[in-house]
């Protein structure tokens, strides 16, 4: 066993991070914060994703240009850069960034969990919305959000005029990721929805929400991830996506995510 490195105290929100070997997977690692589960990374099969969320945002970046071919992907929210390593293993010679508040976070999960060889990660510090300003209109192919905690989300990284912000930096075939953990009845996942909608529907595009089936009910709590670009929906991607799993997978858009997001 690897010898576990010491943890991390985070000041910016006064809790510390921790990472653990997995017992179970050879090579891979787990980053706690405050004592609560963050991400999980295998250092030795970066292109095998553990966390289900996670493998479903993998799923759209997989469909998200040519297979194999590089993108240029924005991670606002870094955690332990488990897609970051995903994108170079399946995409190599991708152009990334990520976007972090905790300083310390990223220099500790850098110090000890290295990325695969030849990535391409501009790392900066900062809070998502203030440092969009650092990037160009139209520079990615993919953005990330993973910042949320449920209803007690910064405010400002929730309003439409931030999805605007974000969608302003896609590319034409480019695709905004968005992670919403949330509790029963879903209310703040079904408002993301709707803002999302608001934004991506006036540019002509559109918005699928994707998840355990069981998500949708409203019974539940979990992550639901949408998925927003400035085109059209392509019907194939979800079939794709269907098939990709996790199971039991639901891919919701159209009527089906005007239903969710209006609660009906």
């Amino acid at each position: 066993m690897a010898h576990r490195p010491p943890s991390r105290l985070l000041r910016g929100i006064g809790a510390h991070a921790e990472l653990d070997e997995d017992a179970f997977n050879d090579g891979a690692w787990i980053l706690s914060i405050g004592g609560a589960q963050q991400s999980h990374v295998n250092l030795a099969h970066p292109d095998e994703i553990f966390y289900e969320y996670l493998r479903r945002i993998g799923n759209v970046l997989d469909l998200a240009g040519p297979p194999g071919a590089p993108l240029r992907v924005l991670h606002l929210g870094a955690g332990a850069l488990t897609l970051a390593r995903y994108v170079q293993a399946t995409r190599p010679g991708s152009m990334q960034a990520a976007v972090e508040l905790e300083r310390e976070l990223l220099d500790y999960v850098l110090a000890y969990l290295p990325l695969p060889e030849g990535t391409e990660l501009e790392t900066v510090t900062g809070d998502a919305r203030t440092e969009l300003e650092r990037f160009e209109p139209g520079s990615f192919d993919a953005v990330v959000l993973d910042v949320f905690a449920g209803a007690d989300a910064p405010e400002h990284l929730t309003d439409p005029g931030y999805y605007a912000e974000l969608k302003d930096l896609l590319s034409e075939r480019g695709v905004l990721l968005v992670n919403v953990g949330d509790d029963p009845p879903l209310a703040f996942a079904r408002r993301q929805a709707k803002a999302l909608q608001e934004v991506f529907a006036a540019a002509g595009g559109d918005v699928a929400a994707l998840g355990d089936t069981s998500m949708f009910t409203g019974r539940h709590p979990g992550n639901i991830v949408l998925a927003a670009a400035p085109f059209r929906w392509p019907a194939e991607w979800t079939q794709s996506l269907l098939q990709a799993g996790p199971h039991p997978a639901a891919v919701l858009t159209g009527t089906d995510l005007d239903a969710f997001a209006s609660g009906r």
